[in-house]
């Protein structure tokens, strides 16, 4: 049985939005922070991933495909608040700068990942038998959103606050767009090794914590000379 013209016209878009967010996140991150050159990458780099996230809700709600459909939603999420924390800088001073909509997203993807996670515990046929992996995922999802919950109630502390959350969003995003990939796609061309979800993980994992020690250590008051 062949996919329909249109689902075939969404796979193509998904594929091309995919390949250009791909390519698009090393040159925002190589580019200098707040220069236009970051400026434009990042935002392609965004709304490449936002049509990822919804070409492949749609796909895998025609086939259907609940690993593939919960994972966009956590993985979108990740570029969400990472995008929006930009206009939130000032909470810092305690300005409320949260919205419905930071709410209503950060809900949504907390019970997309609950749903995830408990899937591939309790019903992993449910999410084509990658239990693992989907746990791993809810759980990471659940943490992201759950952490945005937070700050929300709970005005941060550190004036550059949102430089980390911004880093770590779309660092996170970008993990998770590899690792579904790898899953999905690559996956099943080797047999279905388990390993190879975990590689883009081990790497970007570490990958984000060095960056934001880094930033931390350069964005630290330095100590005054003292003169005797």
């Amino acid at each position: 049985m062949h996919d329909p013209w249109w689902l075939r016209a969404f796979l193509a878009v998904h594929i091309a939005a995919g390949s250009g967010a791909f390519v698009l996140a090393p040159l925002a991150l190589i580019t200098a922070k707040g220069g236009n050159a970051h400026r434009m990458w990042g935002k392609m780099y965004f709304w490449c991933m936002a049509v990822v996230a919804f070409t492949a809700l749609i796909m895998a709600a025609y086939r259907p495909v609940l690993f593939l459909a919960l994972v966009a939603i956590f993985s979108f999420y990740a570029a969400f608040s990472a995008y929006r924390v930009l206009g939130q800088k000032a909470a810092w001073k305690g300005v409320p700068v949260v919205r419905g909509l930071d709410w209503a997203a950060a809900l949504f993807c907390f019970a997309a990942s609950l749903a995830l996670a408990g899937l591939g515990a309790f019903w992993p046929a449910l999410v084509q038998n990658l239990r693992i992996p989907a746990i791993v995922f809810g759980l990471v999802g659940m943490r992201i959103s759950g952490k945005s919950m937070w700050g929300f109630t709970h005005p941060p502390t550190e004036k550059m606050f949102w430089w980390y959350a911004h880093l770590q969003g779309m660092i996170g995003s970008y993990i998770a767009a590899w690792t579904a990939f790898s899953v999905v796609t690559i996956g099943p061309l080797l047999h279905g090794a388990w390993w190879v979800w975990i590689v883009p993980i081990s790497v970007g994992i570490p990958a984000i914590a060095a960056t934001t020690a880094y930033y931390r250590k350069k964005f630290s008051p330095r100590p005054k000379p003292s003169f005797t």
